[in-house]
């Protein structure tokens, strides 16, 4: 091949290999990137967790950095792409996670006071009016608001236990349907911007604790119609391929912060207070039992709904390994 046909292609190469897109970039060595799904503001959730974080590198020796993510499909990717390591994620952020993100389960959030759980929710502006019936009513009249579309309490539950039983799709029941985070959504309802929408009732605690005027008037202009039942507390996840000496490190410092009766673990309680948790407790993917249940579930109504008989079948078959799965979980645990 003649020299100048060569270099011609050597350049095009060059070219090319330039117009790729470029991996996404991990965090460097000895750095720990830690992701956060704030469903209210991120000032917020700054605020609130920073000192946190920073009892993390204290501890650990590691470099944290934070990763707000805007919605649940930005953090379960940036887990894909190894652009973070460990975070907070939701019960069904967390299970996409799982199957799609290489992550693993270590740790569970507790609640700060009473038993573990909290409900889904429907919520309405006080002295509205507006009961569930009305909502069921589906006239198209009524502007509806849900959650993330990986939020376990703003899409999945109502789902799963109020519209797919009823052959409901909100997209054909109400006016107009909007996607937002749960704080936002809750102003929209407090402000008459909003008929209604999910929410859930950590999201109105943590608002309620902010203390602010807005948030305080927010919380007591709004009343809920819908409470779903009560749902497993939020799972953190890591990467699976992490470093084991990683994750030997955030295991030690997550599962110790706040326990004990010390001047120091009452300190870090007041912390994770902040953050809307009490000690966390071990878990691992098993945790997730429940949320997979709840989307076996509404596939299989929805199948009905639709009459397909082959997704029928396949939701039977994915509850019925789901519920052998619980059945050797409990054998275990009574054995």
């Amino acid at each position: 091949m003649p020299p100048a046909r060569l270099a011609l292609l050597a350049l095009a190469g060059l070219v090319l290999a330039a117009c790729q897109p470029r991996a996404p970039e991990g965090p460097p060595p000895g750095t720990v990137r830690f992701s956060i799904m704030s469903t209210e503001n991120i000032q917020a959730a700054q605020g609130a967790w920073t000192p946190f974080l920073a009892d993390m590198e204290k501890a650990t020796g590691l470099k944290i950095e934070p990763f707000y993510g805007t919605n649940y499909t930005a953090l379960i990717e940036a887990m894909r792409f190894r652009q973070t390591d460990v975070g907070w994620f939701t019960n069904q952020s967390g299970l996409e996670a799982v199957r799609r993100s290489g992550g693993e389960i270590f740790a569970r959030t507790t609640k700060p006071e009473g038993p573990d759980g909290y409900q889904a929710l429907i919520v309405v502006k006080k002295g509205s009016g507006l009961t569930l019936e009305r909502i069921l009513a589906c006239d198209q009249t009524l502007n509806f608001a849900m959650g993330d579309a990986k939020s376990t309490s703003g899409t999945l539950a109502p789902m799963t236990w109020l519209f797919g039983p009823r052959n409901i799709r909100p997209e054909t029941c109400f006016k107009t349907v909007r996607s937002a985070n749960h704080e936002a959504n809750l102003f929209a309802v407090s402000m008459g911007q909003l008929d209604a929408a999910t929410n859930n009732s950590q999201s109105i605690a943590r608002l309620a604790d902010q203390k602010t005027e807005a948030a305080q008037k927010a919380v007591a202009d709004i009343e809920v119609i819908w409470r779903s039942p009560t749902l497993p507390e939020d799972p953190m996840v890591w990467r699976k391929d992490l470093d084991p000496a990683l994750k030997s490190k955030i295991r030690d410092f997550i599962l110790a912060y706040g326990v004990g009766d010390s001047d120091e673990a009452r300190r870090q309680r007041e912390i994770l207070r902040a953050i809307q948790t009490g000690p966390f407790k071990p878990a691992d993917d098993s945790h997730l039992l429940p949320v997979r249940e709840m989307e076996a579930t509404a596939a299989l109504i929805a199948a009905r709904n639709r009459k397909d008989a082959e997704a029928e079948a396949k939701a039977k078959a994915d509850l019925d390994q789901i519920r052998t799965e619980q059945n050797a979980l409990v054998a275990r645990k009574d054995g």
